[in-house]
């Protein structure tokens, strides 16, 4: 069994999209997957939303038993914080949660993609 938790601005479950950033969205879709099935779900308020803090999401996301962080965006000292925690992050992904967990299961995502910072206000810097 694999957790995979995903960064979201809505509470719409696996029909949910997934946010750009993952520590200024309101909610976390954490998707539990038994081989290439999804097996269950829970929608999660993010306690720190909208008032994020780096560093304390990795925790929070830690403290749900998550395997995989799969975000639109995601500064530097995120990744590293997740990385230390035993989290594998991808990133760089847009859709619903449901096609965003296929394609992971599919192996059609992975790796991270570095936040660029322009076109967009949503403080990766702050991971930094």
């Amino acid at each position: 069994m694999k957790r995979i938790a995903l960064a979201c601005d809505t509470d719409f479950g696996l029909e949910g999209s997934l946010s750009a950033h993952f520590g200024r969205c309101p909610f976390y879709v954490l998707v539990d997957v038994e081989g290439d099935k999804i097996v269950g779900f829970q929608v999660v308020d993010n306690p720190h939303f909208p008032n994020h803090q780096p560093g304390v999401i990795p925790q929070f996301i830690n403290s749900q038993k998550v395997n995989v962080m799969i975000a639109g965006g995601m500064g530097p000292r995120a990744i590293d914080l997740f990385t230390q925690f035993g989290i594998d992050v991808a990133t760089g992904v847009q859709g619903k949660v449901r096609d965003i967990v296929g394609a992971y299961l599919r192996g059609e995502i992975q790796g991270i993609v570095p936040c660029e910072h322009h076109g967009h206000d949503h403080g990766c810097e702050e991971e930094r």
